[in-house]
């Protein structure tokens, strides 16, 4: 079966499209110096990653000087409308109302959570106190 792209990008094209619709368009020194601020990858990462995103019709480049500069061809709406999309047929058979329903009762269980103090009713209390003591060992 052939592979088709996803619409929705991975969280590292992702990364570099949001530093791109921060910066209006920008080199790949540009879009790096963004999105080393959470993650540090180098030069040579950023530019491939860069070059596939032109190549799904995500990013255009121009060439400028000995550089391309790179702008964005697809909005961040669209793309959340994507995400959406998949979300809504992965998870909730298509269905808007579906997840609409899902998102009023998990808010009403984190306000009863935070009213009472502890983990959602969903999140048995032995699996609540495992999450703080992972937490307190990473850190």
């Amino acid at each position: 079966m052939p592979r088709t792209a996803r619409e929705v990008p991975p969280p590292l094209e992702l990364s570099c499209l949001n530093a791109l619709w921060s910066l209006g368009k920008g080199n790949v020194r540009d879009v790096q110096q963004v999105v080393c601020k959470n993650r540090p990858l180098a030069y040579t990462t950023i530019m491939t990653v860069l070059d596939r995103l032109v190549r799904k019709g995500k990013l255009s480049r121009a060439k400028a000087g000995r550089s391309y500069c790179y702008s964005p061809e697809t909005s961040k709406d669209a793309l959340r409308d994507a995400a959406i999309r998949d979300l809504l047929e992965g998870f909730f058979d298509g269905s808007e109302g579906d997840l609409l329903a899902y998102l009023a009762t998990r808010g009403k269980r984190a306000e009863a959570a935070a009213a009472t103090g502890g983990a959602p009713a969903s999140v048995p209390a032995a699996a609540s106190e495992s999450a703080e003591r992972i937490d307190t060992v990473l850190l």
